[in-house]
Order: C-alpha cells, then sequence, then structure tokens
C-alpha cells in the first residue's frame, strides 16, 4: 500500500529527495499557483503520472483539508537498520549525533522533532517498534519534508541499543526535567546519543537506567516541563553551538 504525503513543501522534497520512489501526483483542478505548477512540470519531467480531481476528493484523500491542492502517493517508507546508521556515521567523518525517542506518539511531536534532527545534522533517529508513532503523511508534513532526507531506524529493544551504540564508544545522555546535569555546562562534543522521553511521562525507567547520564534543560519560569519536540530541538542545536564548524 502507497503512503500519502500532502502539502507544497513536502511533495517538493519528496521529489526531489530520491528515499522513495513517487508513484503519482494528484493537484486540485482548476487555475494552478506558481508553486503547484512548479510541482506539477517537476512530475512531468520526472515521467510521474499527473492526475486533477476536485477539492473534495483531495479533502477526502488526504484526510484533512489543510494538503495545498498536492498529494503524492509513494512507495512504503523504507526504515533503515541501525548498521545502516553506524555506517553512514562512519562515513561522515564527524562525530556522531543521534536521536533515540522513547515513546514519542503524537504525529505533529515526532514530525517536529524529525524536523529539528535534520536541520542539526543528526545521523539518525531510532524509534521502537511499540509505543511509538508510525510514519504518516501528518509526521512528513510536520517534519516539513526533513523526513525525505533524514535516517529513522525502527528497533525492538531502545534499552539493548543504547548497549549497543555505547559499546561503539557513543555516550547516550537522557533529557530528563529533574536530577540532570545542566544542559548548557555539559561538554556535548565528542560522539553521542540523546534520548528523549514521551510527551506525557518522560523516560523509560528502564531506559533512563541505561543511559550514560541524565541532562536537564535550565527553566526560568514557573512551567515545570517542555514539549518533547521543543526539548529535542534544544538539546540538538545545543550539541550544534558547542562543535562549531566541526559539528
Amino acid at each position: 500500500m502507497a503512503d500519502l504525503v500532502y502539502g507544497l513543501n513536502p511533495v517538493r522534497e519528496a521529489l526531489r529527495g530520491g528515499r522513495r520512489r513517487p508513484l503519482e501526483l494528484t493537484v486540485v483542478s482548476g487555475s494552478r499557483p506558481p508553486r503547484l505548477a512548479e510541482l506539477v512540470a517537476v512530475a512531468e519531467a520526472a515521467g510521474i503520472p499527473v492526475r486533477s480531481r476536485d477539492r473534495r476528493d483531495l479533502d477526502r484523500l488526504a484526510g484533512t483539508p489543510h494538503h495545498q491542492g498536492a498529494l503524492l502517493a509513494l512507495e512504503p517508507f523504507p526504515y533503515n537498520d541501525l548498521e545502516e546508521l553506524l555506517g553512514a556515521w562512519r562515513q561522515s567523518g564527524r562525530p556522531a549525533l543521534f536521536l533515540l525517542l522513547d515513546g514519542i506518539t503524537d504525529p505533529h511531536n515526532l514530525g517536529a522533532i524529525l524536523r529539528s534532527a535534520e536541520s542539526a545534522g543528526c545521523h539518525g533517529v531510532i524509534v521502537p517498534k511499540d509505543r511509538s508513532c508510525p510514519v504518516t503523511a501528518v509526521v512528513d508534513k510536520s517534519s516539513a519534508g526533513a523526513l525525505e532526507h533524514l535516517r529513522l531506524c525502527q528497533v525492538t529493544n531502545l534499552s539493548r541499543t543504547i548497549e549497543e551504540l555505547k559499546a561503539t564508544g557513543i555516550w547516550c545522555y537522557g533529557l530528563a526535567g529533574e536530577g540532570g546535569a545542566s544542559l548548557f555546562a555539559s561538554d556535548l562534543g565528542g560522539d553521542l546519543a540523546l534520548v528523549v522521553g514521551s510527551e506525557g511521562s518522560g523516560l523509560r525507567p528502564n531506559v533512563r537506567r541505561h543511559c550514560d547520564g541524565l541532562l536537564a534543560i535550565p527553566l526560568q519560569g514557573r512551567v515545570g516541563s517542555l514539549n518533547a519536540s521543543v526539548a529535542a530541538g534544544i538539546a540538538l542545536f545545543e550539541v550544534v553551538r558547542q562543535r562549531g564548524s566541526d559539528s
């Protein structure tokens, strides 16, 4: 069964990303704004079938009216395995930066995290097969097309994966709202993986125990925690800031 991507930016990234083979582009009938016309031209040049349909049909297919008049059918999303992520890191010549997600179930949060991870130059994102949001059109749209350029790995046991990363010399730090060292005072220049917990309960106790240490984002206000996608973005770009041109 084909995956569906909708929205001008996600469709454009999927058409040029090369991660998944586009199967068919569907656009809204009628006059085409320049950005939509550009997508049609790119698809036609690549030999991808293009079809026009009524806006109500696109609403039904996308499951939302917020598709911006473009919907692309793609081959199912190809998850990478852990060895592929490690191989890409070793070939990059840069310090490792991986992101592990422990129980992110909201598709908008997952998409936002993937967008930050790709922008930060992350070597890959690792999610558990259970207790995790699958790749959907909402995830893809929320990632603004980043999913087409980012390696995503599904694993059976996140704690075991942390141990595998540690065995290769990668330090694994969990983001915790309490009891952790200050993110901004910690040395994040070496090979590392960040572990982000779920929106509600944070890191599971077993996952927390397997981390080399815990990091906390210092908060100045009265709210005691941050949204998971916000916390992940802050942590990822603190790594980028500390590494400077070497990241």
